[in-house]
């Protein structure tokens, strides 16, 4: 299930060809990046917890939103639950069987701007070697200079994913089927 939200998180970001477009350095060295999940536990509560490894990048123009692409690479070994032996149960072959599929990816296939700051972004979860279809909801949260001499461009999104789907097949209580991902994406563009 959290190897689910691995990949789903992976993905929120836009990239555009052509000479307008600009690109996006996802900014996890700075921390200003974060992959975030939940999913019930037991019927009783929410469990939350994050990926702290992945990378990634977009391209964005303001002319032409539509034509955004994003890929985000995600190590879901670096999976944090904030409990460090349900982490090592997250990791082995019952959930993301890192030893096997050490790394998750996140590949735009489409996105559409609706115009009023929010879009759909549409892609690929490739994660415990199984590759699907994710539907993201993304709120364009801002852009602008930042403090130390460069432009910003974030985005906030939201997800689900079907654990099934992944081949993930362990009994986590009712309602506990699927895991829901909150990604907050904030990119330093790179220029030439």
């Amino acid at each position: 299930m959290k190897k689910t939200l691995i990949t789903g998180l992976f993905a929120l970001g836009f990239a555009i060809p052509g000479a307008q477009a600009a690109e996006y350095k996802i900014d996890t060295e700075g921390q200003h990046a974060f992959i975030q999940f939940k999913i019930q536990h037991l019927g009783y509560s929410w469990l939350h917890g994050r990926f702290n490894d992945f990378s990634g990048h977009f391209t964005y123009d303001k002319e032409n939103p539509d034509a955004s692409e994003v890929v985000v690479n995600i190590d879901p070994a670096s999976i944090d639950s904030n409990h460090a032996e349900r982490d090592k149960h997250l990791r082995d072959e019952e959930f993301l069987h890192v030893d096997e599929y050490p790394e998750a990816k996140f590949e735009s296939t489409g996105f559409e701007d609706h115009g009023d700051g929010t879009a759909t972004l549409e892609g690929e979860l490739t994660l415990r070697g199984e590759t699907n279809p994710v539907t993201i909801d993304v709120e364009h949260v801002g852009h602008g200079e930042d403090p130390w001499g460069g432009y910003r461009r974030g985005f906030k999104g939201t997800t689900k994913l079907a654990l099934e789907d992944y081949g993930i097949d362990y009994d986590l209580g009712p309602d506990a089927e699927e895991v829901y991902l909150t990604l907050s994406i904030e990119g330093v563009r790179q220029d030439d």
